[in-house]
């Protein structure tokens, strides 16, 4: 009877767990000079924040349409706020992903 364990992760860390995993992915498949950690979740992504430009954003969204089974349209008009940031990125993945 391990039902405790199943149950133990609070959304919270679950929030937390996918925002670290993003990061994750972000620095490998773009090869960034920074950890997931130094990734703020509220940090922009573009520009001044993480420094990404629509090449990197082009990477990332295949690796996570890959990863976790969801579409990423390069001519989407909401991909400036998806991309914005680690939690909205984050947030769209928990919303929209299918595995």
């Amino acid at each position: 009877m391990n039902t405790m364990q199943d149950d133990q992760k609070p959304s919270v860390s679950s929030t937390a767990d996918l925002q670290r995993e993003v990061a994750e992915l972000m620095v490998k498949c773009l090869n960034l000079e920074v950890t997931a950690d130094q990734i703020t979740p509220e940090g922009p992504l573009y520009g001044e924040g993480l420094g990404l430009d629509s090449i990197d954003v082009l990477e990332v969204a295949l690796e996570v349409s890959k990863r976790y089974g969801l579409q990423l349209r390069s001519d989407s008009k909401d991909n400036q706020h998806i991309f914005s940031s680690l939690r909205s990125l984050s947030d769209y993945i928990a919303a929209q992903r299918t595995r």
